[in-house]
């Protein structure tokens, strides 16, 4: 027995291709809303420190520890907000986030405000999903009844429009001749058989 086999060195791993692209989506987002937090948690004791030092003139900011995580949203909020990243699809993660954190970056939101900021970036991409699956099964059905008509366009029959042929009389040649004009509508192209040709 070697002693690569304890420890299990050789072994591939397949963890991450066992795992479903909607459950690491979550994961994903959820991480990125609980260190979104931690930071804005963070910011938010700097600008208290700034302010205490600021209004009293002393700096005690290294005196001062801070929890590492005080914050935390409420479990109902964070099963609401999984079910809402369950409805993301993979390709939408990227974007996501990089939404969540333009957003983060132009409002510098306080802590119990980063919940609703990514609730709202959650809500933006489940319509624009949405959206974009109506548009596709319009497509869709589009396409469908255009192959129906290019098929019945593809049908032809034996008679033929030439609207360039030199026989066909218009009503200016009618009026420089000073005669009445047939009852044939001259906006129309002239249908002949394939016989007369």
């Amino acid at each position: 027995m070697s002693l690569a086999s304890w420890f299990k060195w050789n072994e591939p791993q397949n963890r991450v291709s066992q795992r479903n692209p909607t459950e690491m989506v979550t994961e994903t987002l959820m991480m990125e809303l609980s260190w979104q937090i931690k930071q804005a948690e963070k910011q938010q004791h700097e600008r208290e420190n700034e302010y205490r030092k600021i209004k009293t003139g002393v700096d005690y900011g290294w005196l001062v520890s801070y929890p590492k995580h005080a914050y935390d949203i409420s479990p109902t909020e964070r099963l609401q907000l999984e079910d809402m990243c369950i409805k993301i699809h993979p390709p939408y993660c990227g974007p996501v986030i990089f939404r969540f954190r333009q957003l983060i970056a132009e409002y510098e939101p306080e802590v119990h405000e980063v919940s609703r900021l990514f609730r709202s970036v959650l809500q933006e991409a489940t319509e624009k999903i949405k959206e974009e699956e109506e548009a596709r099964k319009l497509a869709r059905q589009w396409n469908t009844k255009q192959k129906s008509s290019v098929s019945l366009m593809s049908f032809k029959s034996r008679a033929k429009i030439s609207p360039f042929i030199s026989g066909i009389k218009t009503i200016s040649e009618d009026v420089e001749r000073g005669s009445q004009p047939t009852r044939r509508v001259w906006s129309m192209p002239e249908f002949r058989s394939a016989k007369d040709f």
